[in-house]
């Protein structure tokens, strides 16, 4: 026969422990979304860095990389 206080301590495990993956779970979520933002954020501003670059050196006369005279 079964024994019941077996299967209730089995069961009382396996819900610790799916609320402890859960929680893990929701923090893993938190943090993901934090970092997808922090990721777009960065993103927009490379992006921004880049178009600046390419504004800056277009307006320069001359070669871009040419090394000063005195070299």
């Amino acid at each position: 026969m079964i024994d019941l206080k077996a299967l209730s301590e089995r069961v009382d495990t396996l819900e610790a422990r799916l609320a402890f993956q859960d929680d893990t779970i929701e923090t893993l979520n938190k943090t993901v979304t934090e970092q997808w933002a922090k990721i777009d954020a960065l993103t927009r501003q490379l992006v921004a860095l880049g178009e600046r670059l390419q504004e800056a050196e277009s307006q320069m006369p001359g070669p871009a990389n040419e090394p000063p005279p005195h070299y």
